[in-house]
């Protein structure tokens, strides 16, 4: 069992350890995002891109077989820190990011964080915020009260808090506010999204708004699936 530790910080993860360009995968589930979760995706990167690139996917803080503790100034920071912290820890200065559902704004914030590092992003039907903020308290809530009885230390304020601090405000993306989109060069891959938690709205505006954008609008079935998986390969390959 592969675990990254940090001061009180506990992170599993997966590395298939070849001498390849690297691709950090941040998986779908929301504040439950882990690993596993790629094994119900339309199709699963570790196996799609296994032999082309170095896979190093990951159970987020408290998701999984992750844990560490919780703070009211918990943020969508915290995960970043994680992330590029694994990446340290991997000894790996550049990699790709792909990322679906909570994962398009965590691999937005890790280019934020580190633009000189994430050479690419690929975003599969990004969550974003457009008249359903209540669903995603919605989703805090019902992941921490799986952790409450585990943690009875964390008072009721350091859990508001949190949970604020993830899905407050007026960022479309909750972790990066447009004007950084705006400014992004970093190549980027948008997959639509098209339900409650992941609205066509936030896909459409990412594809509008950052610099260095390509939008595929259908990749989940049939032959659109297919081609979808060839321009994924072919848009991590552009970028190597």
């Amino acid at each position: 069992m592969a675990i990254y530790r940090h001061e009180n910080t506990s992170i599993y993860y997966e590395d298939s350890g070849e001498d390849l360009p690297a691709l950090l995968l941040i998986a779908p589930g929301g504040m439950k995002s882990a690993l596993s979760f790629w094994k119900g995706t339309p199709w699963d990167p570790r196996e799609q891109l296994k032999g082309r690139y170095r896979i190093i996917a990951m159970d987020q803080r408290n998701a999984g077989s992750s844990t560490a503790e919780i703070s009211e100034k918990d943020s969508w920071h915290t995960y970043t820190a994680d992330q590029l912290g694994l990446m340290d820890y991997l000894s790996i200065p550049r990699f790709h990011v792909a990322g679906m559902c909570i994962g398009g704004p965590y691999c937005l914030g890790l280019i934020e964080a580190a633009s000189d590092r994430v050479i690419s992003g690929t975003l599969f039907q990004s969550i974003g915020l457009d008249k359903n903020r209540d669903a995603f308290y919605a989703m805090f809530d019902d992941w921490a009260h799986e952790l409450k009885s585990k943690m009875p230390e964390v008072s009721s304020t350091a859990w508001a808090g949190f949970r604020e601090n993830m899905y407050g405000g007026n960022k479309v993306l909750f972790n990066v506010d447009e004007l950084f989109i705006s400014a992004c060069t970093t190549p980027l891959l948008v997959l639509m999204g098209d339900d409650l938690y992941h609205p066509r709205s936030t896909s459409l505006m990412l594809s509008k708004t950052a610099q260095n954008v390509e939008l595929i609008e259908s990749w989940k079935e049939g032959k659109s699936r297919d081609d979808a998986m060839i321009q994924c390969l072919q848009f991590l390959q552009r970028n190597d």
